[in-house]
C-alpha cells in the first residue's frame, strides 16, 4: 500500500504526490510507504539505509519534524510603504489627496495579486512640509521595520530624504531602505545626485519644461512672459530652465519678472499680480503647488489679470477650484496624463475613487510606483529590498498612459507626456471635471516617452549582488 504525503523540499516549496514521494536533494531523501501496517521510513544515502518505525514513534518523529521545519515554509509578507509628506498645514491638501490614491491602488494590487501572495500597505508619516521633520519621520519609519519609503511634496524634503538613506544604508548593511519618488521632480536627484536607492515616477522638472516652453515657442502671441516660482531647489530649478529653454528657442520674448517667494507662507499674492500687470506681461510660468498655486490664480482672477499660465500643478487639490470658469483657455498644465486623455485610460480608478472619496484621482505615479514595485517583488522572488530595486531597474510596465520604462543609468522614468488645457466638459472628449466645477482638462498636445527623454549626467554606483 503507497500513500500520499506533503514534502517540504529544499527550496521551502510544498509538493503533494498520489504515490510514493521521494525528494531527491542532498539534504533531503526520504521514501514514505505503508507495508503491512509498518511505516517505512527509508533514509537514501550512498550507502543506502531503511529504518523501520511503529506508527507511534512515526507520528511522533513527524510531528517534531514538521514543527521544526514550519520556519523554513516561505509565507506571504505585507510590504509596508511609508509616506512621509505632509499631512498637516497649509500644504497638506494634495499630500491627503496622494495617500489616498496610493491606498485605493494598493487595494487594487491586493485584489489583483499583483504581488502575488503579498500585500501592498501604505501608511502615512507627517514630515509638516520640513526636511527636518523629514528625517525624524524616516528614523520612526526605520525603526518600525519599513524598508520602503515613498514622497513627493517637495523636494528639499525628498533631497533630505535621499542622502539620509544613502547614508542609512552604507553604515546598515542588511536593513536597506528604497526611495519610491512618485513627485519630487528637482533634476538633481537623477543626475549629479543619483543614488541606486532612489526611483523616480515623475518627470523631472527639466523634462517637462523642454516640453512646455517647445509648445510655447509656437505660439507668436506671447512676448512678455513672467515667472514665478516657491524659493527652494524646485522652484529655482523651473525658473532657471525657463529662461535658458527660452532663450534658445524665442530669444525675442522678454522676461520681464522673475520672483521666488517663501514655500508655504504667502498669504496675500496680490501683490505679486500687481507686478506682472505693471509689467504687461502676458504669460505667466509657475512652478507652484498645493495652496500657494491655489492662491495665485485666485489673486490672479480677483485682479482680472488677462495672462495665460502655463504651470506643473494646476489639476492638484484646491487648484481647480480657485480657477473655475475664469481659467476656461487661460491655464494650461504639464503632466504625464490626465482622466480625458484619448482612450479614458484610467476611468475605473477615476470613478472609484471618486466614489469612495468624494475628490478626483489625479497623481498617476500612484499607480505606475505600486505596479513596479509589484512586479519586482514578483520577479525578485522576494520583498528582499535590495533584490527589489536590482529588479526595478530598466524595468517596463503598461501603466496608465501607455508602456514605462525605469531607465537603468539613472531610476529615472521614462513616460508620455501631456500640455492640457482647462476646459468646460461636453461629455463627449472631456467627461471629467475636477472638484465638481463642471471644467476639466482636454489635451492640447502629447509628447511620446523618447521625445521627453533627456540625457543624464548620473554616475551610478550599485551594490554588490
Amino acid at each position: 500500500m503507497i500513500v500520499s504525503f506533503l514534502i517540504l523540499t529544499e527550496n521551502g516549496a510544498l509538493h503533494n504526490s498520489g504515490k510514493a514521494l521521494q525528494k531527491h536533494s542532498k539534504a533531503l531523501r526520504w521514501l514514505y510507504q505503508v507495508q503491512a501496517g509498518n511505516i517505512v521510513l527509508t533514509y537514501f544515502t550512498e550507502g543506502g539505509m531503511t529504518m523501520r518505525l511503529s506508527p507511534f514513534m512515526w507520528m511522533l518523529m513527524l510531528t517534531s519534524a514538521v514543527g521544526a521545519l514550519t520556519p523554513l515554509i516561505a509565507s506571504a509578507d505585507t510590504i509596508k510603504i511609508a509616506f512621509i509628506d505632509p499631512l498637516s498645514g497649509p500644504l497638506a491638501a494634495p499630500a491627503h489627496n496622494q495617500l489616498n490614491s496610493f491606498q485605493l491602488i494598493a487595494e487594487l494590487a491586493n485584489k489583483g495579486k499583483w504581488a502575488g501572495d503579498h500585500k501592498m500597505e501604505v501608511v502615512g508619516f507627517d514630515n509638516k512640509g520640513s526636511p527636518q521633520e523629514s528625517l525624524i519621520q524616516l528614523k520612526a519609519a526605520i525603526d518600525l521595520g519599513y524598508h520602503y519609503i515613498t514622497q513627493g511634496s517637495g523636494s528639499g524634503a525628498g533631497l533630505a530624504l535621499l542622502d539620509a538613506i544613502n547614508k542609512h544604508n552604507e553604515r546598515n548593511p542588511g536593513t536597506e531602505v528604497v526611495y519610491l519618488n512618485y513627485a519630487s521632480s528637482d533634476p538633481d536627484m537623477t543626475n549629479s545626485k543619483c543614488s541606486f536607492w532612489h526611483f523616480r515616477f515623475d518627470a523631472n522638472s527639466d523634462m517637462k519644461m523642454e516640453a512646455l516652453t517647445t509648445f510655447m515657442a509656437k505660439n507668436k502671441a506671447i512676448k512678455n512672459v513672467y515667472i514665478i516660482g516657491q524659493n527652494y531647489t524646485f522652484g529655482q530649478s523651473v525658473s532657471r530652465s525657463a529662461k535658458m529653454y527660452l532663450e534658445r528657442k524665442r530669444p525675442d520674448i522678454v522676461i520681464v519678472g522673475d520672483d521666488l517667494h517663501p514655500l508655504g507662507q504667502v498669504k496675500d499674492f496680490s501683490p505679486y499680480i500687481a507686478k506682472m500687470k505693471a509689467a504687461h506681461a502676458d504669460t505667466i510660468i509657475t512652478g507652484n503647488w498645493g495652496a500657494d498655486l491655489a492662491m495665485l490664480i485666485r489673486a490672479a482672477k480677483d485682479a482680472d489679470l488677462k495672462a495665460d499660465f502655463y504651470t506643473y500643478y494646476a489639476g492638484t487639490s484646491g487648484v481647480p477650484t480657485a480657477m473655475g470658469a475664469s481659467g476656461a483657455g487661460r491655464v494650461k498644465v504639464i503632466g504625464y496624463w490626465h482622466p480625458n486623455n484619448e482612450t479614458f485610460s484610467g476611468k475605473e480608478i477615476v470613478e472609484s475613487f471618486k466614489k469612495k472619496y468624494n475628490d478626483d484621482y489625479y497623481g498617476m505615479a500612484t499607480y505606475t510606483e505600486i505596479a513596479m514595485l509589484s512586479k519586482a517583488v514578483k520577479d525578485a522572488k522576494s520583498t528582499d529590498p535590495v533584490k527589489v530595486a536590482f529588479a526595478l531597474e530598466g524595468m517596463r510596465v503598461q501603466s496608465l498612459n501607455g508602456e514605462v520604462l525605469m531607465q537603468k543609468t539613472d531610476h529615472q522614468l521614462q513616460q508620455p507626456l501631456y500640455i492640457s488645457s482647462w476646459t468646460q466638459i461636453n461629455g463627449k472628449d472631456i467627461k471629467y471635471d475636477q472638484e465638481n466645477t463642471g471644467y476639466g482638462w482636454k489635451t492640447e498636445h502629447k509628447i511620446e516617452s523618447f521625445l521627453a527623454s533627456q540625457p543624464t549626467s548620473c554616475q551610478m554606483k550599485r551594490p554588490g549582488k
